[in-house]
């Protein structure tokens, strides 16, 4: 056997899929998601790209695998006691959290569909507790579907889902921002001139994700009560 050969196989009985997918969760926020690639990896990695052709033979199937691995870290234990409106706030807010560690992966969720093990499960549990509160199957899909998209929209739309600027930089083109807003005709833009700080900040991420996850559960919760 070759020494390449058995650095190959000796790489291939050293990794696993999860460690493959783990370093590609951790290059996507580092670098972001367009520079993870299966060369790039093994780089990452010090192994051969064939290493990691073993456990994902395309880019296609790496992006699956980092979508399941998502799936997986979401909490989707819900407390039976409770009601459902508390148990969806619950399921939604875990989602939330662990998109929050990884941004620049959220949006694969709502744009590639796999049928992983974690992924289904997911999906069973958030239909379950919304047929509890009363919407049929069609209904329910459809609002896990919104669900799903206003969540990943959420998390890249932040703006510390973004590549993180310096934060001179950052303050500066908040700065420019309101004094452009506050520079407008009051008379034709009122509410632009008022609003010109909040539109142009984004200080509290807390807040922001706080405010969006209400305004979507409301939004359900009121749907249901309508059936009512």
């Amino acid at each position: 056997m070759s020494q390449q050969s058995r650095k190959g196989a000796s790489d291939r009985a050293a990794l696993t899929p999860r460690a493959v997918v783990e370093e590609a969760l951790s290059l996507a926020e580092s670098e972001g998601l367009g520079k993870v690639t299966i060369r790039r990896l093994a780089q990452g990695l010090d192994v051969t790209p064939m290493a990691l052709y073993w456990h994902f033979r395309s880019k296609d199937e790496l992006l699956d695998g980092m979508v399941n691995r998502i799936y997986e870290k979401i909490d989707l234990k819900v407390d039976a006691s409770a009601t459902w409106q508390e148990q969806l706030r619950t399921l939604v807010g875990s989602m939330v959290d662990v998109l929050r560690a990884h941004p620049s992966t959220a949006p694969l969720l709502s744009t590639r569909s796999t049928t992983s093990e974690s992924s289904l499960r997911a999906t069973e549990v958030m239909l379950d507790v919304l047929w509890r509160g009363g919407f049929s199957p069609t209904e329910a899909t459809q609002i896990a579907r919104h669900t799903l998209s206003t969540v990943t929209d959420l998390i890249s739309g932040a703006r510390t889902a973004a590549p993180q600027e310096e934060p001179g930089a950052l303050m500066d083109a908040q700065r420019r921002a309101r004094v452009f807003l506050e520079s407008l005709p009051p008379e034709r833009y009122p509410r632009l001139v008022e609003a010109a700080g909040p539109l142009s900040e984004c200080d509290d991420p807390d807040a922001y994700y706080a405010f969006g996850l209400d305004l979507l559960l409301t939004g359900i919760e009121t749907m249901a009560a309508r059936k009512h």
